[in-house]
């Protein structure tokens, strides 16, 4: 179907194609158990899901699709700060990755979104995305498309509907999964799998660097992350966040999903991450750990893409974050040096699935000659605990935190 599709508007290419199970580091029992049994996976209803996942005419004004913030030769991201939408509005998040969403306990940043279903009816109703103003809307326009009419027959046994589009986008979306990097095949016995700098790195992320207190990975969990909340302070430095706190409080009382993903993606409120969702205090400011596979794929970093490298990254958390007082206990200066940094980094690229080496490989070599000459995040002195060493001070960055340990994975179950 060309209906709408515009200019700018990404075309489906061999990155977008359904991926193998066959592949190195998928637990093909995870992989089962995560198709809801309302939804199943049929070759009809992922082509159709493909068909939706790439057509503009889902949009207000035909331009946007979901794969205009979710291109898939980019590892389904637009590797923009914050992502644009309708209008060429900019939201006030970060494109989170398609790949692997399907393992995603929640969906979005704030986790405001229960499943892949729920998660694709809201970009197309909200008003800096794809702009429609109602379900009703966005029916209407797929049952003016006589394509869809006999797809949807084919398929659901019935004519277009907003629920049934949205499974059928879903089941696109649970076709894009990536395992297969050389972490995968180190862990299934090929010691070759990983160079040296990135085995360092490996204990790195085990011991000194605590990446595993929030990034574990094992057969149940295997994207890297708790799938949980945690304020880090990525923001803290431009929010007042009780002010926030306030505010959002009387604004998201009574407020709805619909309402909740407004101010998410439209207002400073934004900054305030998971207490849309729940309204409890403790989720201030606290956003979804992300998974760390084709990581090299999904920048710039953060929620609100505010980080340009994993070098950044890294600094953020070496120098113990930013204070405020909802930040999470686990934050702490970590003391890492610079080779470690290094080695960390070298072990994050090995969770590049192969089909996405090459750029990855180029993206690695663009934020390491950029590391070498600017690094904003980087406080050295905070990291190592020489800032207010005085008694009764505090710095604004954590720098008193208890001196970082180191550990061998291999004491604690890391091969």
């Amino acid at each position: 179907m060309s209906h709408g599709v515009l200019s700018d508007a990404p075309k489906p290419g061999p990155s977008a194609e359904p991926k193998p199970l066959n592949q190195p580091g998928l637990p093909r029992d995870l992989y089962e158990l995560s198709i809801p049994a309302s939804n199943p996976q049929t070759p009809e209803k992922v082509a159709l899901g493909k068909t939706l996942f790439f057509h503009t005419r889902l949009s207000a004004d035909n331009s946007t699709a979901c794969a205009t913030c979710h291109k898939p030769d980019l590892g389904f991201t637009d590797q923009l700060t914050t992502s644009k939408g309708i209008h060429d509005q900019l939201g006030h998040r970060n494109a989170p990755t398609i790949l692997n969403a399907m393992f995603n306990v929640t969906q979005f940043w704030d986790g405001r979104a229960p499943s892949l279903e729920e998660q694709a009816k809201l970009p197309i109703l909200n008003p800096v995305e794809m702009g429609q103003k109602a379900p009703d809307a966005v029916v209407t326009k797929l049952n003016s498309i006589q394509e869809y009419n006999a797809t949807f027959q084919k398929v659901f046994g019935r004519a277009p509907n907003y629920d049934d589009m949205a499974k059928a986008i879903a089941a696109y979306e649970r076709t894009q999964i990536t395992f297969d990097t050389p972490f995968d095949r180190f862990m299934a016995g090929d010691n070759k799998a990983l160079d040296v700098s990135a085995r360092r790195g490996w204990t790195v992320f085990n011991g000194k660097g605590r990446c595993m207190t929030c990034h574990a990975v094992n057969p149940t969990s295997p994207m890297f992350t708790d799938n949980l909340f945690h304020n880090i302070g990525v923001s803290a430095h431009k929010s007042d966040f009780v002010a926030l706190a306030r505010k959002g409080l009387a604004l998201v009382e009574k407020g709805n999903t619909k309402q909740i993903d407004e101010l998410a993606l439209q207002t400073d409120l934004s900054e305030l991450g998971r207490f849309l969702a729940t309204k409890q205090t403790s989720d201030v400011g606290a956003f979804k750990t992300p998974g760390l596979r084709n990581i090299l794929m999904t920048h710039p970093y953060f929620h609100d893409g505010s980080q340009d490298t994993l070098w950044d990254t890294i600094d953020h958390y070496n120098k113990g974050g930013v204070q405020n007082p909802f930040l999470d206990g686990g934050i702490q200066r970590l003391g890492l040096t610079e080779p470690e940094i290094d080695d960390l980094v070298a072990f994050l690229a090995a969770l590049t699935s192969d089909h996405y080496a090459a750029a990855a490989k180029k993206e690695y070599a663009r934020q390491k000659a950029h590391s070498r000459t600017t690094r904003p995040q980087r406080d050295t002195a905070a990291a190592m605990g020489v800032t207010a060493k005085a008694p009764g001070l505090k710095g604004p960055f954590g720098d008193v935190a208890p001196n970082p340990t180191e550990e061998d994975p291999a004491l604690i179950g890391g091969r």
